[in-house]
């Protein structure tokens, strides 16, 4: 599908990112990063800050461990990663740019889940600081059968929980790894961010540079029936949190 017959296209559901899609929480990832990093004497170079980018919390305590030559560090670094990250957005929780709005669109016409690599508990959170928690009718994590992104099972069990098969189902993403697990569970992908790689401009359907972008609001609204459907939803202009 490209971004044209896309445009003409009408998920059954559509399922998003967190992590510097719905919240501006990739740069607290990096941050805690760089902290746990810098407290044992290393400093990460840009190659990794993008390697790290979208990984499953304990998948990149391990890659933290491994590069600063540490591996026996994996599970300290982790934990401190984790903590690190909760307090950054505890002290700021931002959504992405015309990410609220689009949601509020978007559950109008088609059920809405959200599909992490981070700990259930903190996309609740961050969704609810956000004022969004209550337009997602399920939040998929990885579990003990549920593997992380890339691969395509938080995708897969969004669909499914949705009650819509993948083909359906649209994924709104930022990260290289999010977009390969949207698109390896064979789902339409909008892609969001400034700067796509090939990879990821192969793989994504659609990809713009914000959410903010008309051409998307617009899509949305031209999805909505005429008296609504879905559930009641802030006013536009309402302030993110």
């Amino acid at each position: 599908m490209t971004a044209d017959s896309l445009l003409s296209w009408t998920p059954a559901a559509v399922v998003f990112d967190c992590d510097g899609t719905l919240m501006d929480t990739e740069r607290h990832w990096q941050d805690a990063r760089d902290m746990v990093l810098h407290s044992y004497g290393f400093t990460p170079s840009a190659a990794f800050a993008e390697k790290a980018r979208g990984l499953h919390y304990t998948e990149c305590g391990r890659l933290m461990a491994d590069v600063a030559g540490r591996p026996e560090l994996t599970g300290d670094m982790t934990e401190s990663l984790l903590e690190r990250f909760r307090d950054l957005v505890a002290a700021d929780p931002t959504t992405m740019p015309g990410a609220p709005e689009l949601v509020y669109s978007t559950v109008q016409f088609a059920p809405l889940a959200v599909a992490s690599n981070c700990p259930l508990e903190v996309v609740e959170s961050c969704l609810g600081m956000a004022g969004l928690r209550d337009c997602f009718s399920h939040i998929v994590v990885p579990n003990a059968t549920t593997r992380p992104k890339p691969h395509p099972d938080v995708y897969l069990t969004a669909a499914q929980l949705c009650g819509v098969e993948p083909g359906d189902t649209l994924a709104v993403e930022d990260s290289h790894c999010g977009i390969q697990a949207a698109a390896g569970a064979g789902m339409r992908v909008l892609g969001v961010g400034p700067r796509p790689s090939d990879q990821e401009t192969a793989l994504a359907d659609w990809w713009v540079h914000s959410l903010e972008e008309p051409a998307v609001q617009g899509w949305a609204d031209a999805r909505i029936p005429a008296q609504g459907s879905g559930p009641t939803v802030p006013e536009a202009g309402t302030p993110r949190a």
